[in-house]
Formats: C-alpha cells, structure tokens, sequence
C-alpha cells in the first residue's frame, strides 16, 4: 500500500482541467420558434405559385375527344436524357426547355413565350391558340415542372440538392430534407440565394423565430439555395483545438509517466 502524493495529485487535477477546457462553451440556441409561447397562432403566408424561368424544364401534355389528333401535340422537343440526379430507378428527363429567349417550341404553334407566365397562364395560353386556330375541339391542357429543385448548403447533416416533385417546399421542408441543421449551424441567420431575372439577391432568415411562417420567403422557388453559416464557436473551438494538441500530446506522456511512477512507489 502506498501514500498519495499531493504534488502529483495536483498535476493530474490540473491536467484533467485542462484537457476539458476545450469543452467549456457557451451554451448554443439550438431551438427553432423560442419566441413561441404555450399557445400561439400564426397565420403561415400561402405558397406562390411558380412562375417558369429560363432553363425550366416543362411537361405539357394536351388532350381531347381525338386521341389520334392529340398525338402530335403530346412529343416534347427534349429527347430522354439522364438528368444529374437521375438513379436507374427513376424515369428520365423529358420535357419542353425554356430557351434563352424564354420561349419553348411547341408542335404546330411554334414559338411560344413562357418566362414569367405561371402555369396557369401558360395553359391557357395554348388552349386559346388550339382553339382559335381550330386543331383541337374542346382541349385540355396540363403543365408541371420536371426540374423543380432547391440546393442546401453548409452546416447541414446532409448538404446536397433536393428535386421537388410537387412544386412546392418550404424551408423547413427543404431543412429537414437535409437532415437538419447540425448543432454549429447558426439558426438565426440563414442565407437565402433566389435569382430574380437576370439578377441574384441575398437575404437572411432567423429560424429561432416564428415570424418566419410569415415571411414570403418561407416557401421556396425553384433553384433557390440555402446556406447555413457555422457557429463562430466552432470555428473558435476547433482553432483552439488544434492549438492545444501539442499541450495535450505533452499532458499525456507526463500523465503515463506519472502514472508509472506512482505505482512503483
């Protein structure tokens, strides 16, 4: 049996100390909507409608009491090609794309100018000019986005891009779809990136609020981006962190020595 040492029962206290010291932080908000109290009620703005942009990729297809004059009306100018997040499970792209101009091609109509119409509008628009021109008795016409998607960005369990099947998705949603903010990721200053036109803008997003189910940005457009910026305690902590392995490889190798000499004592 032998008698403890103060000295060296201070040198590992110390060591122990400074060992955890890395872990020390300040406590982080984490909670999304802390403003809400026990019972609250707020009013979420409704999702807009999408409104088709250069580069979409759009199904049309048109249909009546004629099948057989239908036909023609029902081939997208896009052959079947493998889009960048197709899998061998899922049907390929194959849609009408929107030029650079913001016009399609469509069988016997031509050029038809679709940037900045909904699809409501562009659907109308075609039932209109098959009427007129009398091709089609009493048609029916229907669009949906094939490359609707949003990207996700930064302090995210699983950053990536996320195709939208039903053409709309909040922030939440999308969030979610990435596998939630990780514990650095700042939850009160979210970045939002849209292109508006020709031009992109920026704007921040505070998820520890619930004004955000108000906000109009709190349903996504198609080929926005969200990134979530790191907590400057991660980028501290882990500075420091780096800055303390020599003291801890150090710390270590006394320890053991320690360690050897107490129980030879």
């Amino acid at each position: 049996m032998y008698k403890s040492n103060p000295a060296i029962v201070f040198l590992l206290f110390s060591f122990l100390l400074l060992f955890l010291l890395p872990s020390c932080n300040s406590t982080r908000k984490v909670a999304y909507f802390s403003d809400v109290l026990d019972s609250a009620k707020v009013v979420s703005k409704a999702g807009l409608e999408p409104v088709i942009q250069k580069k979409d990729i759009l199904s049309i297809t048109v249909s009546s009491l004629s099948n057989e004059a239908t036909v023609i009306f029902n081939t997208p100018n896009l052959p079947m090609t493998p889009s960048a997040s197709s899998t061998p499970n899922m049907p390929q792209t194959a849609g009408y794309l929107v030029s650079q101009d913001g016009t399609i091609k469509f069988p016997i109509l031509g050029e038809i100018p679709v940037a900045g119409l909904t699809q409501k509008e562009l659907e109308n628009n075609i039932t209109k000019q098959l009427i007129d021109k009398k091709l089609l008795f009493d048609p029916i016409v229907s669009s949906r986005f094939l490359n609707f998607r949003v990207t996700v960005l930064g302090e995210v369990n699983h950053p990536g891009v996320i195709t939208v099947p039903s053409e709309q998705i909040s922030i939440l949603e999308a969030i979610g779809d990435a596998g939630d903010l990780t514990i650095y990721g700042l939850r009160d200053n979210i970045i939002l990136i849209r292109q508006e036109g020709p031009d992109k803008f920026m704007t921040r997003l505070n998820l520890s609020s619930s004004k955000i189910l108000e906000s109009p940005y709190y349903y996504l457009k198609s080929n926005d981006v969200i990134y979530v910026e790191p907590a400057k305690d991660k980028i501290a902590s882990t500075s420091l962190f780096q800055q303390r392995i020599p003291i801890i490889l150090s710390g270590l190798s006394l320890l053991i020595i320690l360690l050897t000499n107490v129980f030879k004592l």
